[in-house]
């Protein structure tokens, strides 16, 4: 996460790293559905290590003889890792090939059945994490408030740096893609998601700095935890105040797009004053001439069940579950200054 992102409750507690191998960080999606038991669409469980998911799914592809668009997956998972999720490949009037058969090199088949349908992109109840970080430093008691903390009041819902790219260079090419650079069709999704995350994370940032990343302004659109559905702006209230305090509400930011803001009063006077920069005007124009509608995200994470545990000094392992499109890198960043990266001396742990 950048270090250029403020931190709900002060100065990193922790300096560490992470992923100097990929066990040490282990995603697992959480099934948003049951399966069907029967249909055209094979459904397989994949654990993988070191792979990203568009590589496995170009191998499923090729494995079952089918265009890589027939294959589905609910979301994009982390290469340096060990993650599990579910994978769609479409046979109609077909057999599935002996699953023998599919390459295993860093991956493994959990578990196999039918689905009437394409998994389609964000078909999931979240994603839970084990997170190990090594070479810990820090003030023990500190480290351990900071996370009580954390479970406690939440932390601000950053999109993280995957959203980015190298050096942070996507939000550059975005702007070169709205001045008029041609862009491949793939290129120009990823971009148009880096310009709203980059604006996102401004308003985030402002939000934080007036304290108010975790309590409702003046006009403010509420979202309902666990769903995209917004509601308000309403008048304040001892109801509102209980399920702000209960989780079951956050308030909310603009994911950017052409229309006008739902947000009004002193909330939307903080999003506008935050994106009056003139690379801010440019992304918005962008995403407006794009044909994106406004949208909203949550402005607070709640990592549901974390635990912690020392596995030996200096070693911390870390679990929690989180809401589809949200980070575990955002909780790293509050904790301190976490290098996601292995170890220079042990590159041999990344994968090609």
């Amino acid at each position: 996460m950048s270090d250029g992102l403020p931190r709900a409750f002060g100065a990193p507690v922790v300096s560490a790293r992470i992923r100097s191998a990929p066990e040490d960080f282990f995603v697992e999606e959480v099934a948003g559905f049951e399966p069907s038991g029967e249909g055209e669409h094979l459904l397989l469980t994949i654990e993988k290590r070191g792979l990203n998911t568009s590589f496995v799914a170009k191998r499923l592809a090729e494995w079952a003889g089918i265009a890589e668009m027939g294959v589905g997956y609910a979301g994009m998972k982390d290469r340096h890792a060990v993650t599990r999720q579910r994978f769609t490949v479409h046979l109609p009037k077909r057999v599935a090939p002996a699953l023998d058969t599919l390459p295993s090199d860093g991956l493994r088949v959990l578990e196999s059945t039918w689905h009437n349908r394409k998994l389609p992109r964000g078909a999931l109840a979240g994603n839970r994490f084990v997170l190990v970080l090594r070479d810990v430093q820090g003030d023990l008691a500190a480290i351990e408030a900071r996370l009580q903390q954390v479970a406690a009041h939440g932390l601000p819902n950053w999109f993280g740096e995957q959203r980015f790219g190298r050096d942070g260079g996507n939000v550059a090419s975005a702007l070169a893609m709205f001045a008029g650079r041609r862009m491949r069709r793939e290129q120009r999704s990823l971009l148009i998601s880096a310009a709203r995350s980059e604006l996102f994370n401004r308003v985030l940032a402002a939000r934080l700095a007036d304290a108010s990343w975790n309590r409702g302004l003046e006009g403010e659109v509420w979202m309902l935890a666990g769903s995209r559905s917004v509601f308000g702006p309403e008048p304040w209230s001892d109801a509102l105040a209980q399920r702000l305090a209960a989780f079951d509400i956050h308030p909310s930011g603009p994911l950017w797009g052409a229309g006008e803001l739902r947000s009004q009063s002193r909330s939307a006077e903080v999003e506008v004053a935050a994106l009056q920069s003139d690379d801010a005007r440019a992304l918005c124009a962008g995403l407006e001439k794009e044909g994106l509608r406004q949208e909203r995200r949550a402005l607070r994470l709640r990592p549901e069940g974390l635990s912690w545990r020392w596995l030996q000094p200096g070693c911390l392992q870390l679990e929690f579950a989180l809401p589809p499109g949200s980070y575990a890198t955002a909780v790293l960043h509050e904790l301190g200054d976490v290098a996601d990266r292995p170890a220079p001396e042990d590159r041999s742990s990344e994968s090609t």
